[in-house]
């Protein structure tokens, strides 16, 4: 439990970090999109981040 615990974090960290990355240059992360806007950044990753930020949480409890 504890490396899918870990797992979820570094996922977590990981979509913090191309969120980032995705505010400066949005192409770089939704280059798989027609469109690219930071609006798209925010809904892809920022959902990622904040899912698995949760999990990390919720698996710590128990």
């Amino acid at each position: 439990m504890d490396y899918v615990r870990l797992l979820m974090l570094l996922i977590a960290l990981t979509a913090l970090l191309f969120l980032l990355l995705g505010l400066i240059r949005p192409w770089i992360m939704l280059w798989w999109e027609d469109v690219q806007n930071r609006l798209k950044v925010i809904k892809v990753y920022g959902t990622v981040a904040v899912i698995c930020f949760l999990a990390y949480w919720v698996m710590g409890l128990f």
